[in-house]
């Protein structure tokens, strides 16, 4: 159980690099998944072209919403753009940053699977078989066929087993004829989205890099403070319980010996006392039901402001006090600091 522990830990702290090691493996099942899925198309005018466009376009997004679900910032996102302004405004910048980290892992499997099946080229075939010209690929224009036969006959070209129109057209090169439009395709769209990851990792940092710099901290600081308070929630709950459970059994521990007319001295030892209070030092002051739900209530509607305040003359601090906004700025105003002199003396 505690390696279990100490890996889930692992995973919150480190949790851009499990995001990445996820998107790694769902594009490896996309592509998994595509050598594993058996292609039929139905070799029929009125469903070839919805077949292959569903099996190029479907899982992909299937794969895209599979992506924002596992991403756990996708409910941070939400919850931060729903939330109440309050006394914390909202920065739209941090938000779009948010989002499209989100949207650009997600895109990592349906570009996989894309390209798969693009470089496979059945879809293809299957969806485009019907658009061939059998002037280009048949033996002869005189093939006395009508508009309907002739496209149930190019329909039946992906399907090898049942085609019987080789004395109209030839079906291993029109096969290679859609493949290779297929493939090129397939190259044209992995060239593209190489470079739109390019221009998004490379350029932007280098034309607005203080906005960028400031959208990326805050962005982890909204994690970070999710994180933190839900443990600090976690460890007053715990602390509560155990403190509601000492104070039941002190009580009915209390009742029966008075019942049975018992008395027992009370032992205060340090260790209990020092127990005692680090728990009550845990709830942070908060002992009632109603006012747990009126500290949660209220961080959800108006969260407080960024804005870390410290006494001057507090511990001899010469820094001051120091101000935080959430947009980044920070406004310090010093206390007149001592003058420090350093003697050298120099061996030689």
């Amino acid at each position: 159980m505690d390696k279990f522990r100490m890996m889930f830990q692992f995973l919150q702290s480190n949790q851009e690099s499990f995001m990445n090691g996820i998107c790694g493996i769902m594009a490896l099942a996309s592509a998994q998944l595509y050598s594993a899925f058996e292609f039929t198309c139905p070799c029929l005018p009125e469903y070839n072209f919805a077949y292959g466009i569903g099996i190029l376009l479907i899982p992909p997004i299937w794969f895209f919403m599979l992506g924002f679900v596992l991403n756990n910032n996708v409910s941070m996102l939400a919850e931060e753009w729903r939330r109440p302004t309050g006394k914390r405004r909202k920065d739209p910048t941090v938000l779009r940053y948010m989002f499209c980290s989100v949207t650009q892992r997600s895109l990592i499997a349906p570009a996989v699977w894309i390209s798969v099946t693009l470089m496979d080229g059945k879809s293809f075939l299957c969806a485009f078989s019907i658009n061939l010209d059998v002037e280009q690929f048949g033996n002869g224009t005189d093939h006395g066929l009508s508009d309907t036969d002739l496209q149930r006959m190019l329909a039946k070209i992906p399907c090898k087993h049942i085609f019987d129109g080789e004395a109209v057209i030839s079906r291993e090169a029109a096969s290679r004829y859609i493949r290779c439009i297929s493939q090129g395709f397939g190259w044209v769209f992995l060239l593209l989205t190489t470079m739109m990851a390019f221009l998004v990792r490379a350029i932007r940092p280098c034309f607005t890099q203080a906005a960028f710099l400031k959208t990326k901290y805050w962005s982890h600081y909204i994690d970070i403070e999710r994180k933190m308070f839900d443990e600090t929630c976690t460890e007053h709950a715990k602390t509560f319980a155990k403190v509601c459970i000492q104070q039941y059994f002190e009580t009915v521990s209390g009742e029966m010996h008075k019942f049975h007319g018992q008395h027992h001295e009370k032992d205060d030892s340090d260790d209990e006392d020092n127990k005692n209070k680090i728990d009550k030092d845990k709830l942070l002051g908060i002992h009632v039901q109603d006012d747990m739900n009126k500290v949660l209530r209220n961080w959800h509607t108006c969260k407080p402001a960024l804005s870390l305040k410290k006494n001057p003359d507090q511990n001899g601090d010469a820094l001051g006090h120091v101000e935080l906004y959430m947009n980044g700025y920070v406004q310090q105003t010093p206390t007149p600091a001592k003058k420090q002199c350093v003697a050298y003396y120099s061996k030689v």
